[in-house]
């Protein structure tokens, strides 16, 4: 029987001298659960597991239920115990140099089970090592270290950051296998980068971005666990945006010639200004957010880029080399823009499969009208495999959840690699966990260095990783 641990987070922020903070956490850590913290690099994913240990300084908010008897494994902790025993070498402090701790000593400081202790060193293959000073290991044999020490402590609690990095597949699996032993008494929290990991006593993840836990779900939860996976796919897989077709390619644009221009820029119905004096220019490769309250005019400055708006040919607008009003067709400029709103989700009602949805976006078609050729196909079933849909490519587009349908119109309008994506409002509507891939795909589409995105939304603080410029109206 797992002991009955109860560990609330409530709205805690804590700092850890300055180098890091996590803010407004709030976390339920139940009894007979046992979680795996994931997250992209840097998201605070080490620092949550040490914040259960007692690290960190708490600036606001509380934790409360947390046994007295913790133990954590993690390079961190790992790294403050070598730096402890090389402190033993200071001139300054002692008359003979140290040869150091054996680890030997090291693992008896916190073993309460010698016998287990025992029986782990030699599992592990340590016992040739007992006499060895422990900052003379190796990194993957100071982790072994650790590992035994923590495990023979008998903990109440125990943290594990990146357990299995570094071990062979031997140890890995042996590992493992003691690990489905100690989670039959003790709650466990399991820090992982690699998500294929995950061992199968998981009951909870918990996923961590920007410092606080965006997630948690409950692995028995199939439909949120078919989301969560979803969004690892889309964050930490090893993804490669599919190249467009090599024979059906949009012209060419001059390199040095912005991709849109707008100078001095006014819009008016009789006496109601939307604004005056807008100026505003967007270059190749940088990304734009443009935020503003209901009414500010960013739908209006989109229908100027995009030739919809009757007042685009008395301003001075600029667009992917064609000065608006000199006779260019709207087509000539709709080529080089993927486009994607809730109007035009609202719009696309064919019911026709995953696969076509993304192939009309050759055609610019709502539904597919003529027979896509092999390319296109592959090229289709490539952006499928990206949003972690290749299962479902015969699947009715018009099954589809709201966040499914939204990454499929994205998906749709990047297939020709247009020079600009017009993302307008592509949140909107859609719950927490449907937003986070929304932005994880534009967050990989801003990566990929061919496309310039121009994220359109509400909130100047729901920022897009890669997007670094912002244009505020109202």
């Amino acid at each position: 029987m797992v002991a009955p641990v109860k560990i609330e987070v409530d709205q805690l922020s804590v700092d850890f001298d300055g180098r890091f903070q996590l803010h407004n956490i709030s976390w339920r850590l139940g009894p007979d659960e046992h979680w795996l913290v994931a997250g992209p690099n840097g998201a605070g994913k080490s620092a949550l597991a040490a914040v259960l240990s007692g690290v960190g300084e708490i600036t606001r908010g509380s934790i409360t239920g947390v046994p007295a008897r913790v133990a954590l494994v993690s390079y961190e902790a790992q790294a403050l115990l070598i730096d402890a025993e090389l402190k033993k070498d200071d001139a300054d402090i002692l008359d003979v140099i140290s040869e150091g701790t054996p680890v030997a000593e090291i693992i008896d400081q916190g073993t309460v089970d010698k016998a287990l202790a025992a029986e782990l060193i030699e599992q592990f293959g340590l016992t040739p090592l007992l006499t060895r000073a422990f900052r003379k290991l190796s990194t993957g044999e100071t982790r072994k270290v650790m590992l035994v020490r923590a495990l023979a402590s008998k903990p109440d609690l125990l943290l594990l950051d990146e357990p299995f990095d570094g071990l062979d597949t031997h140890t890995h699996a042996m590992l493992l296998q003691h690990l489905h032993e100690v989670v039959r008494t003790t709650p466990t929290v399991i820090v992982l980068n690699r998500i294929d990991e995950r061992p199968d006593f998981v009951t909870h993840i918990a996923w961590v971005e920007a410092g606080t836990v965006a997630q948690c779900v409950a692995c028995h939860d199939t439909s949120a666990m078919a989301l969560l996976d979803q969004l690892l796919h889309l964050k930490l897989g090893k993804i490669a945006l599919p190249d467009p077709d090599p024979i059906d390619r949009l012209p060419a644009l001059h390199a040095t010639e912005p991709l849109v221009q707008i100078t001095n820029a006014s819009v008016k119905y009789a006496d109601n200004v939307v604004f005056d004096g807008l100026s505003w220019t967007i270059n190749a490769g940088e990304h734009w957010q443009l935020t503003g309250p209901n009414g500010s005019g960013k739908t209006c400055l989109l229908s100027l880029i995009t030739g919809d708006h009757p007042q685009c040919y008395v301003n001075d607008i600029q667009v992917f080399g064609f000065q608006r009003g000199n006779g260019e067709s709207i087509w000539e400029i709709k080529q080089f823009i993927g486009y994607v709103s809730t109007q035009l989700q609202w719009e696309y009602r064919v019911g026709t499969s995953l696969r076509n949805v993304i192939v009309s976006g050759f055609y610019d078609s709502i539904g597919l009208y003529t027979k896509p050729n092999d390319t296109q196909l592959a090229i289709a079933n490539e952006w499928l495999a990206v949003l972690g849909m290749q299962h479902r490519a015969d699947e009715s587009f018009t099954q589809l959840s709201h966040g499914d349908k939204r990454l499929l119109l994205i998906a749709r309008a990047m297939v020709k690699h247009p020079p600009l994506l017009i993302l307008d409002e592509p949140c909107l509507g859609l719950d927490d966990m449907n937003r986070r891939l929304v932005l994880a795909l534009i967050e990989r589409i801003s990566a990929s260095g061919n496309t310039t995105v121009l994220y359109v939304n509400h909130h100047t603080e729901d920022k897009v990783i890669g997007i670094e410029r912002q244009l505020a109206l109202g």
